[in-house]
């Protein structure tokens, strides 16, 4: 069975990988599920992994298995699993349980260990493979209608959870009707918060770098959200201009707008989601007393997110759903740059990162 992998911490060794066959033997108590792979997208954190930036492969083997935006269908499953039928089409959460308080309650994207286990990331294999067997637990259905976007199930699940924290935040204030959000960057995970906002009722502003008209900004537009350039306008003005946001969520992977963004942008009793991973250095000099003083006279929180557990995957089909039903069409111009075959990684990976593209994926198999 073919796979990627690379060789953690090696830069560049990405390779074809022959790897044997799954079986459903491989979870116990008969809760196996045996899945194809149809698609998988890829992202900026498959291609850091592949630079040898992080990344950790499973326990006794030196090589680990990219990918962890899988979509298949199931092939066969366990005596054991309910719910899940031949033919159905899933999806498989990234973050697996540890040893962990919150890993026993089935929470482990709330992890305290230092040390986690993620498909395709850290210690557990990914899904840029033929097949893979899944305790049932773990894996979403997805309704026959969203199968040509239930690839984007997994960066919407990180929306669905930024989202979702910062409504229970703000259980604090007894009453929050938010009205008016922010989504800074209109990469794949800012696209689908301005989506998933927009589905809220939620008056949106997306901004990005590029002057418009784009791609990214005309997809902003069609969800009835505004969008506007930094390049061209600064946060301060647009607050000024536009009025300062009760949410504001941040996928920029730029870490010195998270400042500006937290003074300028966001409003009294307001939420800021940061959900970029950034592992670079870079330093930038801040007015700390303002922005201490602004933070704590505004009763503003600042809230990271990371992955996502069981009931963000399924607030991301009803998401998904609704968007395809409001906004026909939509979803699946995010799919910007297929790419045909394992054989043709190295196309893959080179297009993460191009102009112009919003979700590259790998047509590993047909449905049929």
């Amino acid at each position: 069975m073919k796979a990627v992998a690379v060789f953690p911490g090696k830069p560049n060794s990405a390779h074809l990988a022959e790897l044997p066959e799954p079986s459903l033997d491989d979870v116990a108590g008969g809760r196996g599920v045996l899945v194809r792979v149809v698609r998988v997208g890829l992202d900026g954190t498959d291609r850091e992994i592949d630079a040898g930036q992080y990344g950790a492969a499973p326990e006794g083997e030196d090589f680990l298995v990219l990918g962890h935006e899988g979509f298949g269908i199931v092939e066969a499953a366990g005596p054991a699993v309910r719910g899940i039928l031949p033919g159905d089409h899933v999806v498989s959460r990234v973050r697996r349980a540890g040893s962990g308080f919150y890993d026993r309650l089935d929470m482990p994207d709330l992890t305290t260990e230092d040390t986690y286990l993620e498909h395709g990331i850290s210690r557990v294999h990914g899904f840029l493979t033929e097949r893979y067997v899944e305790d049932a637990r773990y894996l979403t259905i997805v309704p026959e209608g969203l199968r040509e976007v239930g690839v984007l199930l997994e960066p919407t699940s990180v929306v669905e959870k930024g989202i979702a924290q910062a409504f229970e935040i703000q259980r604090r204030l007894k009453v929050w009707r938010p009205e008016r959000a922010a989504v800074l960057g209109v990469g794949t995970i800012g696209l689908l918060a301005a989506m998933a906002l927009r589905n809220r009722g939620l008056e949106v502003t997306a901004f990005g770098l590029e002057e418009p008209p784009f791609l990214n900004s005309e997809l902003v537009e069609a969800l009835g959200a505004s969008y506007v350039s930094t390049g061209r306008t600064s946060l301060e003005d647009a607050a000024r201009e536009l009025g300062r946001a009760d949410l504001v969520f941040e996928a920029t992977g730029f870490s010195p707008i998270v400042f500006d963004a937290a003074v300028y942008l966001l409003g009294k009793n307001g939420v800021m989601v940061l959900s970029s991973v950034t592992g670079g250095e870079r330093r930038v000099d801040v007015g700390s007393d303002r922005f201490n003083l602004d933070l704590v006279l505004g009763n503003k929180v600042l809230v990271g997110t990371v992955n996502a557990n069981g009931e963000h995957f399924e607030a991301g089909v009803r998401d998904l759903a609704v968007a395809e039903a409001r906004f026909p069409g939509w979803l699946s111009r995010l799919l910007t740059h297929p790419v045909r075959g394992l054989e043709a990684y190295q196309e893959a990976l080179g297009l993460l990162g191009a102009p112009g593209a919003i979700k590259v994926y790998v047509e590993v198999s047909p449905e049929g």
